[in-house]
């Protein structure tokens, strides 16, 4: 019954390995296991944002599980009939909406079905992109290779105390390739603190760094604050809007780090983007993989192989028809996507 079942090493990487093998088999119907999950992390094995992702897809496709328990780091995963419709997911912590979202969304585009997806948990979280970043920077590149796909912040929800929730509205869709050799023109930029339950004063120093190291003026920094239930918690959002994209760097504030550190953690990698001639930067590099696959073609320069993106090449052409060549190009890094060829 399993001689076409797909094995995988999750050692290879984190989360990001689960999430497109979960895609991937979802839409090719190729059932899985993978081994070895998030297997060099400090803490191995499926944690709650990643059991909520695998049981999500289970429920998008009908899949038959194995393994599916907090801390597996075995899991068999069978896809049967993948349908839209109208999802509620639950994290139960602090976990990552986002990422739970970017699990099952490449699937239900493909879907006959238009699919209403509501998730709760963390909306705002270290080592995830933010909701703001989706929505910036991620969704509207593709919306551009043909996604029909809406997103809704319904409440903020920071670590540890999470609470926050979003929802997504998804038409089937085609995606269809797309290339980014280049960012372009600078055409807008702001740098923005979000703030729930902290002194104020700490969003001030934030942005105070921002504007003398960016030399941003002060029409371009922006503090919110929110209600203090959604919080406690702290993040600087850096956004750049180009001719070609929209590219955002985030922090956030910790226990027992100052503001300007923080700050700096923001700073530093949009500096190295702007230096690097690159057309996205590292996250979003890694986000846009999966896409440009399912297209069957697509291109984008960056700012180097990360070990997300390195890891993300081999999931996905373990599941093949795609090759995924990197080349030197200038001061950054040229990724291009296309189809193999079959003998």
């Amino acid at each position: 019954m399993d001689k076409d079942i797909l094995e995988l090493d999750g050692a290879i990487g984190g989360g990001q390995v689960l999430r497109t093998a979960l895609s991937l088999s979802m839409i090719t119907g190729r059932p899985l296991r993978i081994h070895n999950i998030r297997a060099k992390r400090s803490r191995p094995g499926l944690l709650r944002q990643h059991l909520t992702a695998v049981l999500a897809a289970a429920q998008v496709s009908g899949a038959e599980l194995e393994g599916a328990e907090m801390h597996a780091t075995t899991l068999t995963f069978r896809p049967q009939v993948l349908r839209g419709g109208d999802y509620r997911f639950a994290i139960g912590s602090a976990g990552s909406c986002t990422l739970v979202l970017q699990s099952i969304l490449p699937a239900l585009l493909h879907a006959a079905e238009p699919s209403r997806v509501r998730i709760s948990g963390g909306t705002h979280n270290p080592a995830a992109p933010p909701f703001d970043f989706l929505e910036l920077a991620w969704l509207p590149l593709l919306r551009r290779m043909g996604a029909r796909v809406e997103l809704q912040l319904h409440r903020h929800g920071f670590m540890p105390a999470g609470g926050g929730a979003l929802e997504a509205f998804i038409q089937p869709s085609r995606l269809l390739p797309m290339d980014l050799p280049e960012r372009g023109a600078i055409t807008g930029q702001h740098a923005q603190v979000l703030l729930a339950g902290i002194a104020g004063h700490v969003g001030e120093r934030e942005l105070e760094r921002v504007g003398k190291r960016l030399k941003w003026p002060d029409e371009d920094l922006h503090c919110t604050w929110l209600d203090q239930s959604h919080g406690p918690g702290n993040i600087l959002m850096l956004t750049v809007a180009c001719e070609h994209l929209t590219e955002q760097f985030c922090a956030f504030g910790q226990s027992g780090v100052r503001a300007e550190t923080v700050a700096d953690r923001a700073i530093e990698p949009l500096r190295q983007w702007l230096a690097s001639e690159a057309a996205v930067a590292e996250h979003l590099a890694d986000q846009l993989l999966l896409p440009m696959a399912l297209a069957g073609a697509g291109s984008f320069t960056t700012t180097h192989l990360s070990e997300h993106l390195r890891s993300n090449i081999q999931v996905i052409e373990a599941f093949g028809p795609t090759t995924i060549r990197c080349t030197p190009r200038g001061k950054a890094l040229r990724v291009e996507v296309s189809s193999r060829t079959e003998e």
